[in-house]
């Protein structure tokens, strides 16, 4: 019987060649074993190259997508400027919004309550990144992001450490770092002095409950003496506090300092409304407030600083650098911005010194 079979199969194999019909097994070839091999090509040195040049090349070539989340505690114009600059500096670093950037976006208009819910939000999404808009905003999302493994940049927070979000060394309280606006307070204060030299107190009007304006108000206390001024304070508890405080503030000051406390700010266009009718000035922080009706500032540009933090985010996202690894980060020049449709109206002219050095001065006022 196998003698018959073999005759049998030898026969088949015959008629297969006279009718082309015999079959070669191919290599076998999948996708999978395709795409190790193109992977591996990606990955192995090139000629001259390391190991760890050839890991980098990989990386930037791989088409990454991230998904953040940013928390803006209040609206108006030095935070929508943080924002800007933020995107700005991300897509500096090659992540951009619309290519290999998703970007959830909430206000919590100077709420508390809907900042923990915005940052709760974000935590179940499970975004890359979590950004924190102004101090009150930082706070939230650090408390939620503390319970995962999501890093957390902030931006405009005045006192970090103040805000338990760093160490008093500036080391980060955990996974979060980002960018100080600290204001250049004695700059301030010199400023005031050269524009009004018969002015004995400055008013200030502030949140009780924000740490950044707590931190600001002690500070120019301890220097105002040094340029013979006395601090007037006004602690607020929301935005409904303000008309009346102001009111009471106006009675007792030679000029107003505005800091940038995020219930205040929203609310500025009223304290401007009454110290223009009593004619008394109000110093602004930043280029917005002096664009709306400051009379001048020696500020910070929040563009800039959102640029800033954004390049920080962009390290951690690619995984350059952990978030608990960074310090956080002081723009240290600040800038004369002046409003001269304001000086006039209060009938005061800028010293030369200030006007010269100006980095902006403005020629109307935009509301």
């Amino acid at each position: 019987m196998k003698k018959n079979l073999s005759i049998l199969m030898a026969a088949a194999m015959t008629m297969s060649v006279l009718t082309g019909c015999v079959t070669v097994e191919p290599k076998e070839t999948t996708a999978a074993s395709s795409e190790a091999s193109t992977t591996a090509a990606q990955t192995a040195p090139a000629e001259g190259q390391t190991e760890a040049q050839a890991d980098n090349s990989a990386a930037q070539a791989a088409d990454v997508s991230y998904t953040i989340g940013i928390g803006q505690f209040a609206e108006h114009g030095s935070l929508d400027n943080c924002r800007e600059g933020f995107l700005a500096g991300l897509s500096e670093e090659g992540i951009e919004e619309g290519k290999n950037l998703t970007v959830l976006f909430e206000n919590a208009q100077a709420d508390g309550g809907t900042s923990s819910q915005i940052a709760t939000s974000f935590a179940a999404k499970d975004v890359d990144l979590m950004c924190g808009i102004a101090t009150p905003m930082a706070q939230s999302l650090y408390s939620v992001a503390m319970k995962t493994d999501i890093p957390v940049i902030y931006t405009a927070v005045t006192d970090p450490v103040a805000a338990e979000l760093a160490q008093a060394d500036g080391t980060p309280a955990g996974n979060i770092t980002g960018t100080s606006d600290k204001l250049p307070i004695e700059q301030q204060l010199d400023m005031i002095r050269q524009i009004l030299p018969e002015a004995d107190t400055i008013g200030i009007l502030y949140t009780t409950s924000e740490v950044n304006s707590q931190s600001a108000v002690a500070e120019y206390k301890e220097l105002a003496g040094k340029y013979d001024f006395t601090i007037v304070e006004s602690g607020i508890s929301s935005s409904a506090d303000i008309p009346l405080a102001a009111d009471a503030l106006l009675e007792k000051v030679d000029c107003i300092t505005n800091l940038t406390d995020n219930t205040v700010v929203a609310s500025l266009p009223i304290v401007l409304d009454k110290a223009a009718k009593k004619n008394i000035p109000v110093f602004g922080s930043e280029i917005e407030q002096v664009k709306i009706g400051c009379l001048a500032a020696m500020g910070l540009d929040y563009i800039d600083l959102g640029k800033q933090t954004g390049r920080m985010a962009a390290k951690v996202l690619k995984g350059e650098a952990k978030a608990s690894e960074m310090n956080f980060e002081v723009i240290e020049e600040a800038a004369f911005y002046g409003n001269t449709k304001v000086a006039e109206n209060l009938g005061i002219t800028f010293p030369e010194s200030l006007s010269t050095s100006a980095k902006e001065l403005f020629s109307d006022i935009t509301q």
